[in-house]
């Protein structure tokens, strides 16, 4: 891969997204423990999950425009040191749940600076021909850094507190900024669009509808995974501990074995996608992570359910860089920072709802109940896919122009 891919920032993106996954994931393998602790109701923790889907949310379209105006270099740099600062003083102001929700959209806004940024860089220097091979690179970083975080959150709870592992997560994205600032080139010319192309009339840009409309089995793919995503790093925890026996401090590497599902496997999802479909693709993994999300009620092994969860990284979380592959190939580069900040925003608003809706259904129904209802979102994606698969540039029929029709 080093031999195909030359490009050094390509591979700065790849180490900057994996030391981002170590400080999340540190912090999300012991969110839900330490709002439990606190007291924190179900759906006061789904309403907090929300209120940080709400920064992203709400931040996604201004970062795009901050892309535009700054570059995604900067834009990359000051989400880092924002991120730092929020994952470090949460522990310290949960006692008072308007604060801790002020954080949270501020941990919402860095993100998608970060993800936005990221992600613009990465689709502006990989080739079309391995759009998927270079998100899947970019994914696997991601999973490592999600699998050693939540091991190293056991590794400084156990010597210290929780409070300190929160700490040092800030200081793995603060280090991370600073790597970004001093190593990352400059952003890469892109050519604007021109008359007659996918463009508005008079190459003006495309309209938001238009956008939406050319990479929706994008957004639909990243809004399930959001809500899923979202829901379990939440509740599974909650309910292996409540339904299955499971202790708390069993729970804590939970996130670790998604993320070697995801590691283990997303590179030949790639591979598959860049050759035969990424939409094709996208639709088995969606296959796939329905049955795993059915095993979760019926499992009880603790053991099993951590290879159950594994399971679901590889297919579902492998989702999400094949849709930004997928996002990569029918955009142009010019609309790289504005489709970003959709699909993003998609992203987002499958974590927004996600949690009150699956906090309220464990609540009054059970964890059985939320499982079910989260099966049936991947059914839904699934037939979305087959409904629009002549979306996909690799059955020969994308027309890029808005108003075209599929044959």
């Amino acid at each position: 891969m080093r031999a195909k891919i030359k490009d050094r920032n390509i591979w700065l993106i790849n180490a900057t997204i994996l030391l981002v996954g170590v400080a999340c994931g540190m912090a999300i393998a012991l969110l839900a423990i330490h709002l439990d602790e606190r007291r924190y109701t179900k759906e006061d923790i789904g309403t907090l999950a929300a209120w940080f889907a709400l920064g992203i949310v709400g931040f996604s379209f201004p970062m795009s425009a901050l892309i535009e105006k700054i570059t995604a270099k900067r834009t990359l740099v000051a989400a880092l040191f924002l991120y730092a600062m929020t994952v470090a003083v949460f522990p310290f102001v949960t006692g008072s749940f308007a604060l801790a929700a002020f954080v949270r959209v501020l941990d919402g806004a860095a993100s998608a600076g970060m993800w936005i940024g990221c992600e613009t860089i990465l689709l502006q220097r990989a080739n079309k021909d391995e759009k998927a091979a270079i998100t899947a690179m970019y994914a696997a970083a991601i999973a490592v850094g999600y699998m050693v975080g939540p091991f190293l959150s056991k590794l400084v709870v156990s010597f210290a507190s929780i409070e300190a592992a929160f700490l040092v997560a800030g200081v793995v994205s603060a280090a991370t900024g600073v790597m970004v600032l001093a190593r990352l080139d400059p952003d890469p010319a892109v050519a604007t669009a021109s008359p007659g192309d996918e463009s508005g009339a008079d190459g003006a840009p495309a309209s938001f509808g238009a956008l939406v409309w050319r990479i929706k089995n994008s957004c639909f793919g990243n809004f399930a995974y959001g809500y899923f995503q979202a829901s379990v790093v939440l509740f599974l925890p909650l309910y292996l501990v409540a339904a299955k026996g499971v202790t708390r401090e069993q729970t804590i590497i939970i996130p670790g074995f998604f993320a070697f599902g995801m590691l283990t496997f997303v590179r030949v999802a790639g591979w598959f996608g860049d050759r035969h479909g990424h939409l094709l693709t996208m639709r088995i993994l969606g296959a796939l992570g329905l049955v795993t999300v059915l095993g979760f009620v019926v499992l009880d092994s603790f053991w099993l359910m951590c290879a159950t969860v594994a399971v679901a990284g590889a297919s579902i979380a492998s989702i999400s860089p094949i849709s930004l592959a997928l996002q990569g190939v029918i955009l142009k580069p010019a609309e790289y920072g504005r489709g970003n900040a959709i699909y993003n925003g998609f992203y987002a608003a499958g974590m927004l709802l996600g949690p009150p809706i699956s906090g309220r259904l464990f609540n009054h129904h059970g964890g059985p109940t939320m499982l079910y209802h989260l099966a049936a979102l991947w059914g839904a994606f699934v037939l979305f896919t087959l409904v629009f698969a002549n979306d996909d540039p690799a059955r020969g029929s994308l027309e890029l122009r808005p108003g075209a029709q599929n044959p």
